[in-house]
């Protein structure tokens, strides 16, 4: 187990109480800017939050639950509607188990209070800070692990609170900082392959450092990512493959997908002399109604989305 040494642990990180704590939906409400009504037909119409009741019937929430909440909320935001997000995150949660056990107690406190730094190295906007903990958490940490179950998680929880003063300060401050370091590390990547694989957004469903953090776990020193522009048109992405023969094409979204999707997506593979493949949380939402196509679907887990995209490549892995 890593163990932080250099920097001091904060208490109670990201101002929340302990994991061991339970408390009302009041403080539940406080803390995702949820209200209790809201929280209460989640739990009695959809079953996704199953709180403990006190021998006089009241709610109390432990700190996974309020981690819960916030993970509802951020499929909400994409686009999908509640009744269909218990299925979601049921699914997901099991791509993640797959290749190896869930992270224990100790480990998802580890990561809590890595994120507890960030916050106050975010809060005083103290760049040098920030890297020192930017580095010590690489140093630490796979991958997958630095940016989905630390990184990203924090600037997640930035993102949805910028409403108090300065909180959007704050939140511009993490992504650039991000974006930047981020940015290095795929061009440090980029090798002498002649193909590269062809990342592109769908237009408005993610934000550039999701898109860069999606390039940094599909690519390796075997497979050069080259990540295109925000606001690539779709129906220009045929001419841009024509130039640049890329081995495959990878279209990435954190968004619901349109009902139109599948059709759009069938038709560009057919005019595509490369395979096309749908990575983000799309590929999760949108692989029963692609089954049997020709697009491959990669899903959204970092230590899947390279495994597959590989496997693809080598025309080992159906669509």
């Amino acid at each position: 187990m890593p163990v932080i040494t250099e920097l001091a642990r904060p208490t109670q990180p990201l101002d929340q109480p302990s994991q061991d704590d339970l408390f009302p939906i009041r403080e539940v409400s406080r803390l995702t800017g949820i209200n209790p009504v809201t929280l209460r037909a989640w739990e009695r119409r959809y079953g996704l939050i199953q709180p403990t009741r006190t021998e006089s019937g009241h709610r109390l929430y432990s700190m996974r639950d309020v981690e819960t909440v916030r993970e509802i909320l951020g499929w909400i935001d994409r686009g999908v509607a509640v009744s269909k997000v218990g299925k979601i995150l049921a699914k997901t949660r099991a791509a993640r188990e797959a290749p190896q056990a869930m992270p224990g107690d100790s480990e998802s406190g580890d990561y809590l209070q890595w994120q507890g730094q960030l916050k106050r190295a975010v809060g005083e906007f103290d760049e040098p800070y920030l890297e020192r903990l930017y580095g010590q958490i690489f140093s630490s940490y796979s991958l997958s692990v630095v940016f989905q179950d630390i990184l990203m998680p924090f600037w997640r929880q930035l993102a949805q609170h910028q409403e108090p003063y300065g909180h959007t300060s704050e939140w511009l401050f993490f992504d650039q900082f991000l974006r930047s370091r981020i940015s290095q590390r795929l061009l440090l990547q980029r090798g002498n392959q002649p193909r590269p694989v062809l990342l592109a957004a769908l237009a408005g469903q993610c934000r550039e450092l999701e898109l860069l953090v999606a390039a940094l776990m599909l690519g390796s020193a075997e497979v050069e990512v080259r990540v295109l522009a925000l606001g690539q048109p779709f129906d220009e992405l045929t001419l841009v493959c024509e130039k640049i023969k890329p081995q495959a094409l990878v279209l990435f979204s954190n968004h619901a997908p349109a009902p139109e999707l599948p059709r759009r997506l069938n038709r560009l593979a057919l005019t595509l002399e490369c395979p096309l493949m749908l990575a983000g949380d799309v590929a999760e939402l949108a692989q029963d109604s692609l089954n049997a196509s020709p697009v491959g679907c990669l899903g959204s887990d970092g230590r899947l989305m390279m495994q597959r995209l590989r496997q693809f490549l080598s025309g080992t892995l159906d669509t």
